[in-house]
């Protein structure tokens, strides 16, 4: 009878391990994860530097062109005439005129959207659902054709002038700032209705039946504990309505008149108006791009990114 000789242990190559990690192997495999990134958004950002950062540096120097005797746009000789021109009194009842239809246009919007935003927030999930297919529904339809047929509503034969002739109000809507105002409150509206919905719907409502425990009122409840919460959906949703009302071009087009005009109509008529002030209306454009950007960054800033 053999026995069989166990083999001698056998030592692991120490050689055939994987090195410990350390910070070398970890920088690398930050930089193959950030190449990898790179190049899965590399489509999206060739996209973005094509049509908007390129547009926008062609329209960077523009700004900075002359004026032929003939009107042509002439690149030599940068100045700075184009710029001097924005305190002009001209452009500056025209800014004030945007100013304070977008902020209106915006303080309606909030008015009208956060109660209903409340409302849709606390509904159980079948009615939520449908009444945010309901908000959404005006965006299945072109925005020129809604704004047309606002145009029909508020003409002199429309329904709602006739409803307020009936009720004794002898007013004319179209081609007035009050008729601009409805129609960028109704082309904006769901932009202020989602973010207060998405803000208002993670509320902790416990919080509030909390206070009320306490003994605080049902304005008191909202006051300290709902509004603060909600604050950031507010300050998201006014911007999304104020940026685009307050250069708007569109709505004030169609539904406005002379007294109407507004500074996306106005820049408009530099590049294809008679004026064709390509310059000026560079110039207006980057001066409105550097004061959203500028309200923006102090949104950012103010909390914006909790969001």
């Amino acid at each position: 009878m053999s026995t069989t000789v166990p083999p001698p242990d056998v030592q692991p190559d120490l050689h055939d391990e994987p090195p410990p990690p350390g910070p070398g192997l970890e920088r690398d495999a930050e930089k193959a994860a950030s190449r990898r990134g790179f190049l899965i958004g590399l489509p999206g950002l060739a996209y973005l530097v094509a049509f908007f950062a390129a547009p926008l540096l062609i329209v960077v120097v523009y700004s900075f062109a002359s004026r032929s005797p003939r009107g042509a746009t002439v690149l030599a000789g940068w100045n700075l005439d184009s710029y001097a021109r924005l305190t002009d009194s001209l452009v500056l009842t025209i800014a004030w005129r945007s100013l304070w239809i977008a902020v209106v246009t915006t303080l309606i919007c909030l008015v009208l959207a956060y109660p209903f935003a409340y409302y849709l927030a606390t509904r159980p999930v079948r009615v939520r659902a449908l009444l945010l297919v309901l908000v959404m529904i005006p965006f299945w339809s072109n925005f020129l054709v809604r704004t047309y047929a606002w145009r029909m509503l508020l003409g002199s034969d429309g329904p709602l002038t006739r409803l307020l002739q009936t009720v004794g109000i002898d007013a004319t809507l179209l081609f007035t700032p009050t008729g601009v105002m409805i129609g960028l409150v109704y082309g904006y509206l769901p932009f202020m209705i989602l973010p207060l919905y998405a803000a208002v719907e993670r509320l902790d409502h416990s919080l509030v039946e909390a206070a009320r425990d306490l003994y605080a009122s049902g304005w008191q409840a909202f006051w300290k504990v709902t509004w603060p919460l909600s604050r950031p959906g507010v300050i998201a949703g006014s911007i999304l309505v104020f940026i685009p009302s307050f250069g708007a071009y569109v709505t004030p087009e169609i539904l406005g008149g002379r007294g109407s005009t507004m500074l996306g109509s106005y820049i408009a008529r530099q590049f294809i108006g008679t004026a064709s002030d390509w310059p000026f209306g560079s110039a207006l454009s980057v001066a409105i791009l550097v004061v959203m950007l500028a309200a923006a960054t102090a949104y950012f800033r103010a909390g914006g990114k909790n969001l």
